[in-house]
């Protein structure tokens, strides 16, 4: 997921998806400091939807009713922050599932821990990155939402059910006071790995808690040029030469753009090819002796530090630095994952469209994911590899082209991204998901009035 665009100047209004291609239908908007007015918001009557930092291209968070925004609950502060440690020496974070993760990373590195992984940008919502199975890259790293222990979700009805990993059966509703209006709480069975990757159709998630780990240090380092043989010939090699790698192109005949090696400091005498053993040479690429940015001609100071200084993970594992919020972003996003034994064919599949991508493209980045098994994840099963274009933004011509590349890709079972564009329909997506079904089912029982359902959830549950 790149960003192209980092002037701190500009922001889009509620009104607006981030890339201001979407206007939001809502007529109402609301930023709920505690429970219980999120309670009585999901239960006043008409459609609800979660608002979480705007950065999906597609309707999903649209409504014609009333966005809930938990930007203003519970907000992250590291005073505040409680790391817990269990009996075993599991340690966990709970936050508000409005917390965006850079402030989280921010504040748990106060407290010296660190969240396993994070995606391009910093500034996304917990809540929101996980429902929709964003990710960063390497291939030992699940999506974000591969960190969660427990979310606490507030159903269509008003209920509040808190689903932890192992367990199957929600809790209840919690301590607070339901309003009168609000029926007892059903004994709903809420299988774990259904309700990470949620799209926003079980509910509203309120908190969220999340497996970190000891603080740990992380090195940049970028390569240019890297030859298309070299790929093809060493794919597990190249992609897996750090703890997260990304390769990015923009479909040039001779070789592929730039390689961002993201390797942990305390792993790089463990892993082979790595930062340590690279040199000036990466399979043929060349160590760039300047900051770079993933598009040639924009500035890398919005970037995070490179050139193989080592520095905190939460400052290097994005892409991109929190002090530079997003602007409006001029551009589109779609990706796909397919399993990644598939990825030089996949590749391949795209590269032999690359007469009609590169008019529209700004850069395509390839990146890995590991299998989390959650029903909705296009990682679910297997270790994927995801094929990310941001385009220009030329919606029409843009969408017109979406199915050539899913066509194209069709023969290795590839899976959208939730929140990006895409044209796959809900047929082959219960091919794609085989239990898209018992999702559906699931999602009905949770919310039986249909207060989260919008057009984005008609067209991909059916």
């Amino acid at each position: 997921m790149v960003s192209v665009t980092d002037d701190v100047s500009t922001q889009t209004t509620d009104r607006s998806n981030w890339a201001g291609n979407l206007e939001y239908r809502a007529v109402d908007l609301l930023r709920p400091t505690t429970l219980e007015e999120v309670r009585e918001a999901v239960t006043s009557g008409g459609p609800v939807r979660a608002l979480g930092s705007r950065h999906c291209f597609n309707d999903i968070a649209d409504t014609t009713g009333t966005h809930l925004s938990l930007d203003r609950f519970e907000p992250v502060d590291a005073s505040t922050l409680v790391v817990d440690t269990d009996a075993s020496g599991a340690t966990t974070v709970t936050v508000s599932g409005g917390a965006r993760y850079g402030d989280l990373a921010t504040a748990l590195f106060e407290h010296g821990y660190a969240v396993p992984n994070l995606a391009s940008l910093p500034h996304i919502s917990v809540a929101g990155a996980i429902a929709t199975a964003t990710h960063g890259s390497g291939v030992t790293n699940q999506g974000l939402g591969g960190a969660v222990v427990a979310l606490e979700i507030v159903t269509g009805t008003g209920e509040v059910l808190t689903v932890r990993r192992g367990d199957t059966a929600s809790t209840g509703p919690s301590t607070s006071t339901a309003p009168s209006d609000i029926t007892a709480p059903s004994d709903h069975t809420v299988p774990f790995d259904a309700a990470v990757v949620h799209l926003g159709a079980l509910g509203v998630v309120t908190r969220v808690t999340l497996a970190v780990e000891p603080t740990f240090e992380v090195r940049q380092d970028v390569f240019v040029d890297l030859p298309w043989e070299s790929f093809e010939r060493d794919v597990d090699a190249v992609l897996g030469a750090a703890y997260s790698v990304s390769v990015f192109t923009r479909w040039r005949d001779d070789a592929m753009d730039q390689v961002w090696l993201k390797s942990r400091v305390d792993e790089l005498e463990s892993r082979p090819g790595g930062a340590l053993a690279l040199g000036e040479d990466f399979h043929g690429a060349r160590r760039s002796p300047v900051p770079l940015h993933p598009l040639p001609g924009i500035s890398a100071e919005s970037c995070t530090e490179q050139l193989g200084v080592a520095g905190p993970a939460h400052e290097r594992l994005a892409h991109f630095r929190m002090a530079f919020t997003p602007s409006n972003g001029d551009e589109l996003q779609s990706e796909y994952l397919v399993p990644r034994q598939h990825a030089v064919a996949a590749v391949a599949a795209v590269r032999a469209l690359r007469d009609r991508i590169v008019p529209l493209l700004q850069v395509t980045e390839i990146r890995t994911v590991a299998a989390d098994g959650f029903w909705l994840s296009p990682s679910g099963a297997q270790d994927a590899v995801g094929i990310h274009f941001t385009w220009l933004q030329r919606q029409d011509e843009v969408e017109a082209l979406l199915p050539v590349i899913e066509e194209a890709l069709a023969p290795f079972d590839a899976r959208p991204h939730w929140g990006k564009l895409f044209t796959t329909d809900q047929a082959r997506l219960a091919e794609l998901y085989p239990r898209l079904a018992e999702f559906r089912e699931l999602a009905a029982r949770l919310d039986p009035q249909g207060v989260f359902r919008n057009d984005y959830l008609r067209r991909v549950l059916g």
